[in-house]
């Protein structure tokens, strides 16, 4: 993979759980905040930020002709929100697409809710954790500013 640029946007990818981490919640649940949320819990994150940000919406990462989105964000079409904080949107795609040069990415709107969005693109329910996430993610989210300026 090509190096990454740590000033920058980190593609999720970056962080994606080892066979043993997606087969053992409990190990999941131990590693560090911004792994858990860029490689498993990116969705509770980002529904825990609409909450707060109506005004943005959930958006999925998902390889060009795939179904199913492998990394989801928060976004208003101009900045979006993840594991990584605040980044404009522009930069979080050019990232993941240098960082995965082999792979065309596209954002796909998400408008189900949390639970239908589970269920249409197997990710887990909170409920299906080791624990909720979504304290975990409120407390993830009160580390950074309200808006990205």
């Amino acid at each position: 993979m090509p190096e990454i640029d740590q000033s920058g946007y980190t593609p999720a990818a970056v962080f994606r759980r080892t066979q043993a981490e997606r087969a053992d919640q409990q190990l999941a649940w131990r590693r560090p905040d911004q792994a858990f949320f860029a490689a498993g819990a990116c969705h509770i994150l980002a529904w825990e930020f609409v909450a707060r940000h109506p005004s943005y919406r959930v958006a999925g990462l998902r390889k060009v002709g795939e179904k199913n989105p492998s990394h989801v964000i928060a976004t208003d079409g101009t900045w979006a929100f993840d594991h990584d904080g605040w980044t404009p949107e522009a930069e979080l795609l050019a990232a993941t697409a240098e960082y995965e040069p082999e792979t065309r990415w596209e954002l796909m709107p998400i408008t189900t809710g949390l639970a239908g969005f589970c269920a249409d693109h197997r990710h887990r329910l909170p409920e299906q954790f080791h624990a909720d996430p979504r304290p975990r993610a409120r407390a993830y989210l009160d580390r950074y500013p309200s808006s990205p300026a």
